[in-house]
C-alpha cells in the first residue's frame, strides 16, 4: 500500500526521494516523510497529508546529503498525523526506517521493549520495529545483524528499507509479502515500492524475493541473502515501459488518461498472441502446463475487486467457448473457508499489481493443496507472476490512477484469449474461432468510437452529479460490467452505487427506485435484448431515470430511456469491453464536477499489500 523509497549515490538525496514519492503516492497518501543523513545525524522531516502538504511544511533544500530515505504512508496502525507519519527512528533517533506491510506481533515485541524501558511516540507498529532493532544494535553493534535479527523475530508484512548513523555508507533493504525493487545505477542506487520511482534513474532493477534482503554500499556496491543469512544470486532486469506511462501528457489526470489509452492497450493485450486465421491464440506463458490446462476438470478465478469484476466476466466467457465449469471466488475469503480443491483443477490469480496481498495468500493456499496456478498480472517481475506455475501479461503499462481502468478492459482481453485457447484445445470449431478471434482484433478501434462519446457521457455526468444513489443493471455477462460501473462511481465520487442483474432488480432494489434513483443499464441488442428492455419498463412505470449503454443502431430504445449512450456492435461476449468504457467517463466526469480527487480517492491506494 504505502510507498517507500530510498537513494544511496553522488547526488543529494532528498530530491531524489522527494521525486519519488511523488511518482508513488498513488500507494497512499495519508502522510509523507524524508530521512536524510547529514553531518552524522538523520534529519526527519514528515507532516500528514499528501507529498506536497509535506514538501510545503519540511524544508526539503536543507536537508542536504547523498543518504536517504522517504515514505507516503496508507495508514494501518495509527490515525493520519505527523507523529505517526514515517520514517520512523529508534530510541537513539540514529536508526530510521520506512516500512510498508504490517508487524503482527508488534504488541508482543512492544510488551518487551517497554519492559526493558524503551519508550514510544506514536501508535504505529512500524515504530515498534525501528525500535527493536535499535535495542538489538545497542547488544549486538552491528547494523546488518541488528536488521536481520528483528526481521527474522517479526510476523506479518514488510518492505523495510533501514538506515543508520552509526553505518553512514549503507542502506539494507528488505521484503516479505511486500514489493521492492533496487535499482542498479552509475555508482548509485534507488530502492522503491515499484518502478515508477527508479526509471528517470536508471532502467536497471533487482526484484527482491520473498524473505530476502539487499545490503546496499557505497563504496563495495550491493549483494542480497535471505533474512536468515543465506546468500543469493542477484538478477538484473530491465524496466520495461517509457517514462512518458507515468506521466500525465497533457490529461488533466490520470485516469483520464489511462481511459483514453485503453485502444492501444487492448490491443497490446493480444500483440504477437492472437491468431485471426486460424482462430486460435498463441500463448506462450502457459506452454509449460498446457497438458494439465487440457484435461482440467474444473477452473477456479480468485481476485479482489476490479480484478474479481473481470474474472467474473471471464467465467461466462470460459464456460461459453470452453465448456469447463469456472468458479470465481473472492481471494479474501478463499483460504479462510478451507477451499475443497483437486490436483486437475486449474487455479487463475488475477491482480493488476502482481502484489495483492489476498490473492497472494489464495495462491499459496491453491499450490498447498495440489492445484495448478496460473497468474494474469500486469506487473513484470511481481510476486504473483514470480509465485504461480505459469501465466500471462496483461501488457497494460503502468496504471497510476487508484481506480483501475485500463488494466480492467486488459484482463478481459486476456480472459477471452485464454477461453479461445481452452476452447479450441477441446472442442470449439475454427468457424467460431476465427469469429471471436476476429471480434477481439476488431475491439481496439471500437474502443476508440466508444471514447468519442465523450462529450455525451459528460453532458449526462453534469445532470446527474448531485445524485446520492445510482443503480448499475445488466444480464449475462455484462452484469459483472455493472457491478465495475458501480464500483468505478462508489471509489471516485463517493456516490452509493449498487451493481446488480437486472432480474434480480424486482426481488428487492426496485423498493430503492423513485424520481430521484438515476439507473444506468446496459442494454446490447443481444439474445435477452427483450428482457432487458421489460425491466427498463419496470423502472420507468415507479418514475426512475433510465441512462442506457445500448448499440449504435438501436432506435428502439429511446422511446423508453431518458439518456442513450450509443456503443458499436460487437459479438455479445465482447460486449463488456465497450460498455465499460461510457461507464468509466461517466464516473470520472461525475466525479470531477463533484470537486473529488479523481487519481487519489480517499481511504484508498492503488496496490492493496496488506490482509
Amino acid at each position: 500500500m504505502c510507498g517507500i523509497v530510498g537513494y544511496i549515490g553522488p547526488q543529494q538525496a532528498a530530491p531524489i526521494c522527494l521525486s519519488g514519492l511523488k511518482r508513488m503516492e498513488y500507494r497512499g497518501y495519508d502522510s509523507a516523510g524524508l530521512c536524510i543523513l547529514q553531518d552524522g545525524t538523520l534529519h526527519i522531516g514528515k507532516k500528514a497529508g499528501k507529498v506536497a502538504e509535506m514538501e510545503r511544511e519540511v524544508d526539503v533544500a536543507a536537508m542536504t546529503g547523498t543518504i536517504g530515505i522517504g515514505h507516503t504512508r496508507w495508514a494501518t496502525h495509527g490515525v493520519p498525523n505527523d507523529v505517526n507519519a514515517h520514517p520512523h527512528s529508534d530510541a537513539s533517533g540514529a536508526i530510521a526506517l520506512v516500512h510498508n506491510g504490517i508487524i503482527e506481533n508488534y504488541l508482543t515485541i512492544k510488551k518487551k521493549l517497554l519492559h526493558a524501558g524503551y519508550a514510544f511516540v506514536s501508535d504505529t507498529d512500524s515504530e515498534v520495529l525501528a525500535v527493536f532493532i535499535g535495542m538489538l544494535y545497542d547488544q549486538l553493534h552491528d547494523f546488518e545483524l541488528a536488521v536481520r535479527t528483528a526481521l527474522s523475530e517479526v510476523e506479518g508484512t514488510f518492505g523495510v528499507v533501514v538506515m543508520s548513523a552509526h553505518d553512514p555508507d549503507m542502506l539494507i533493504a528488505a521484503r516479505r509479502g511486500s514489493p521492492l525493487l533496487l535499482g542498479v545505477g552509475q555508482n548509485e542506487y534507488v530502492i522503491a515500492s515499484d518502478a515508477s520511482a527508479v526509471i528517470s534513474h536508471t532502467r536497471q532493477v533487482v526484484y527482491l524475493h520473498e524473505n530476502e534482503m539487499a545490503i546496499v554500499t557505497r563504496h563495495d556496491g550491493f549483494h542480497t541473502k535471505t533474512i536468515h543469512n543465506e546468500e543469493t544470486h542477484s538478477v538484473v532486469e530491465q524496466i520495461e515501459f517509457e517514462l512518458d506511462a507515468i506521466e500525465k501528457s497533457g490529461f488533466d489526470h490520470f485516469m483520464l488518461k489511462e481511459i483514453y489509452e485503453q485502444p492501444n492497450t487492448f490491443h497490446d493485450g493480444f500483440r504477437g498472441r492472437l491468431l485471426v486465421d486460424e482462430g486460435n491464440v498463441r500463448l506462450g506463458g502457459l506452454q509449460a502446463v498446457a497438458d494439465k490446462l487440457k484435461h482440467a476438470r474444473r477452473i477456479i478465478i480468485t481476485a479482489c475487486g476490479t480484478s474479481w469484476h473481470a474474472g467474473l466476466a471471464g467465467e461466462y466467457i470460459i464456460e461459453q467457448l470452453a465448456k469447463i465449469p469456472v468458479e470465481v471466488e473472492y481471494a479474501s475469503e478463499f483460504r479462510y473457508r478451507d477451499p475443497i480443491i483437486y490436483s486437475d483443477d486449474i487455479v487463475i490469480a488475477i491482480s493488476q499489481s502482481g502484489e495483492t496481498a489476498d490473492t497472494l495468500a489464495a495462491i499459496r493456499e491453491a499450490k498447498r493443496k495440489g492445484a495448478t496456478v496460473i497468474g494474469f498480472v500486469n506487473v513484470v517481475g511481481s510476486t504473483i507472476a514470480r509465485e504461480t506455475d505459469a501465466g500471462v501479461y496483461l501488457h497494460a503499462g503502468p496504471e497510476i490512477g487508484v481506480a483501475s481502468t485500463k488494466a480492467f478492459t486488459s484482463q478481459l482481453c486476456v480472459l477471452t484469449q485464454f477461453a479461445l485457447y481452452m476452447g479450441r484445445m477441446r472442442d470449439l470449431d475454427a468457424r467460431t474461432g476465427k469469429e471471436i478471434a476476429a471480434g477481439l482484433a476488431a475491439l481496439p478501434s471500437l474502443i476508440h468510437r466508444c471514447l468519442e462519446q465523450g462529450p455525451a457521457v459528460q453532458a449526462i455526468a453534469l445532470a446527474y452529479a448531485k445524485a446520492t444513489n445510482f443503480l448499475y443493471l445488466g444480464r449475462g455477462v455484462n452484469f459483472p460490467a455493472a457491478l465495475e460501473g458501480a464500483l468505478k462511481l462508489k471509489e471516485i465520487s463517493y456516490i452509493h452505487a449498487e451493481g446488480y442483474p437486472a432480474a434480480e432488480m424486482k426481488h428487492g432494489p426496485i423498493a430503492l427506485i423513485d424520481e430521484n434513483m438515476p439507473v444506468v443499464f446496459i442494454a446490447p441488442k443481444d439474445e435477452i435484448y427483450d428482457k432487458v428492455i421489460s425491466n427498463i419498463q419496470e423502472v420507468r412505470a415507479r418514475n426512475g431515470t433510465v441512462i442506457a449503454i445500448a448499440s449504435e443502431d438501436d432506435t428502439s430504445i429511446d422511446a423508453v430511456a431518458d439518456h442513450v449512450i450509443r456503443i458499436p456492435e460487437t459479438l455479445p461476449i465482447l460486449t463488456p469491453v465497450l460498455a465499460s468504457i461510457p461507464l468509466q467517463l461517466l464516473a470520472y466526469y461525475i466525479a470531477v464536477e463533484r470537486g473529488c480527487n479523481v487519481d487519489m480517492p480517499r481511504n484508498l491506494a492503488k496496490s492493496v499489500t496488506v490482509e
